[in-house]
């Protein structure tokens, strides 16, 4: 009898994580790189890469988001994946970057959203993974 699906190696579309950590621990970096690997997992994405932005007031056109574009532009790439919108920058960056990841026809996923108003009526917990797999992160300095 052949194996069921969820029990076979498959590989998802491709996504590439983006975080934007400024003075930030290596436990709190490490936490961020697991919760992207864990968020890919569970909705059976491949995840290829993070670029991390360690720069802050460099604009949208960061040489770290820069690399990030061009990586958008490879074939099969599906999308990025941040933990929160807060990743992409100050607002008007944010919206400025996310134009711009639309514009190359990718999706930004976020692993947890804007908060809501009223407190969810569910709760969900997070496992976290200490190995996040072959995932590689791309670090850069403007």
């Amino acid at each position: 009898m052949e194996p069921l699906t969820e029990h076979r190696l498959v590989s998802g579309p491709v996504v590439f994580g983006f975080l934007r950590l400024l003075r930030v621990s290596d436990a709190r970096k490490e936490a961020l790189v697991a919760s992207l690997a864990q968020y890919s997992r569970s909705h059976e994405l491949t995840l290829s890469g993070i670029f991390i932005e360690r720069t802050a007031g460099v604009g949208p056109g960061s040489a770290t988001f820069t690399g990030l574009l061009d990586v958008l532009a490879l074939p099969d790439v599906y999308g990025v994946l941040a933990p929160a919108v807060s990743h992409l920058g100050p607002r008007a960056i944010a919206a400025e970057r996310g134009r711009q990841i639309e514009a190359v026809g990718s999706r930004l996923l976020l692993v947890r959203r804007s908060r809501p108003t009223s407190p969810p009526t569910t709760s969900t917990t997070v496992a976290r993974c200490h190995s996040p797999g072959a995932t590689r992160l791309l670090e850069t300095e403007s």
